[in-house]
C-alpha cells in the first residue's frame, strides 16, 4: 500500500516544477509534461520515489539509527523542525555549519561547550564571574543553541541525510557523498539529482508540498521505531524466560553436587 497518493500530492502542488527555462536536463525522467512555461512533475514517479525512500528509512530508524534532516530555505525550516523532532531524529534549520560531517569532532566539541556553560550555570561557577563575561558567554551560548542546539544528541555521524532543496544544501550534500552517507532529497525540475541516492522529485518551494512528502517519510521512521520497540520487548522477554528456565536446572545441579559431597566421605569410610 502506497504511503501517499495521488490526489492528495496534487491539492499539495507536489507536481508544480520551475520554468521550462531553468530545468535541469538531468531531470528529464521525472518530468510529466510542460504547460503554460511550467514543468509539471510526474506525480506516478514520485509515489514511486516516496514508498521507495520511506521503506529505506523505516529500515535505518528500526536498526536504531540517525537520519539528520537539513532544510535552511525560509519555507522549510518551520516544517522539518518539526517533524524531525516529533519522531526525535537531529535536523539543521539554520546555516548549515561548514565541515559539519567531514569534521565531525570539532562540532562535537562545539555541543559540549554549550554543556559546559549549562553545568557553570548550575554549580554556581557562572555568578562568580563578572557581569561582562556572564554577557558574552550568555550569547555564546544562544549562538551556539541557534546553530547546533537540534544536533546536541548526535553522538555520532548520522546513516542517512534528509534534504530539502539540493541546490541550497549542496554543500551538506558534497559531505554526505564524500563520507558515503546516503541521500534522501526532494529535487525540483531545476536541480541535479546526480548526487542523490533517494531521488523525491517534487515542489520544494511550497510548504504544502515538503509536508505531505515528510509526513510519509517521518511516518515511515515511526513505524521503524516503533517495530524496534516491540522487538526489543520480545528479546527482553525471551531473555527472562530464558533465565527462569534455567534456574531449576542450575538448583538441580547445586543439589547434585551437594548430594555428592554429602556421599563422598561415607565411601571414603568403607
Amino acid at each position: 500500500m502506497s504511503r501517499t497518493n495521488f490526489d492528495q500530492l496534487l491539492e499539495a502542488g507536489v507536481h508544480f516544477g520551475h520554468l521550462k527555462r531553468k530545468w535541469n536536463p538531468a531531470m528529464a525522467p521525472y518530468i510529466f509534461m510542460e504547460r503554460n512555461g511550467i514543468h509539471i512533475i510526474d506525480l506516478h514517479k514520485t509515489i514511486a520515489s516516496i514508498d521507495e525512500a520511506a521503506e529505506a528509512m523505516k529500515n535505518i530508524a528500526k536498526a536504531g539509527k540517525k537520519v539528520l534532516f537539513v532544510a535552511t530555505k525560509k519555507q522549510a525550516k518551520d516544517v522539518v523542525a518539526e517533524k524531525a523532532a516529533s519522531v526525535g531524529m537531529p535536523y539543521v534549520i539554520e546555516r548549515w555549519p561548514g565541515g559539519m560531517l567531514t569534521n565531525f569532532p570539532t562540532i562535537r566539541k562545539a555541543v559540549k561547550k554549550m554543556a559546559t556553560i549549562d553545568k557553570m550555570e548550575a554549580d554556581g561557577t557562572f555568578k562568580n564571574l563578572s557581569k561582562r563575561e556572564r554577557l558574552q558567554i550568555s550569547r555564546q551560548r544562544a549562538k551556539l543553541e541557534k546553530n547546533l542546539g537540534s544536533i546536541a544528541d548526535l553522538n555520532r555521524l548520522p546513516s542517512a541525510l534528509f534534504v530539502v532543496d539540493v541546490l541550497k544544501e549542496a554543500i551538506a550534500i558534497h559531505e554526505a557523498n564524500r563520507l558515503g552517507i546516503p541521500v534522501f532529497a526532494m529535487v525540483d525540475t531545476n536541480s541535479n539529482p546526480g548526487n542523490v541516492d533517494y531521488v523525491i522529485p517534487a515542489n520544494d518551494d511550497a510548504t504544502k508540498s515538503i509536508e505531505v512528502v515528510l509526513d510519509a517519510i517521518c511516518a515511515a521512521i515511526n513505524e521503524g521505531l516503533e517495530e524496534r520497540k516491540v522487538e526489543k520487548a520480545d528479546a527482553d522477554a525471551a531473555a527472562a524466560q530464558a533465565q527462569a528456565e534455567a534456574e531449576p536446572k542450575k538448583e538441580r545441579r547445586q543439589r547434585g553436587r551437594k548430594k555428592a559431597a554429602e556421599e563422598a566421605p561415607v565411601e571414603n569410610a568403607e
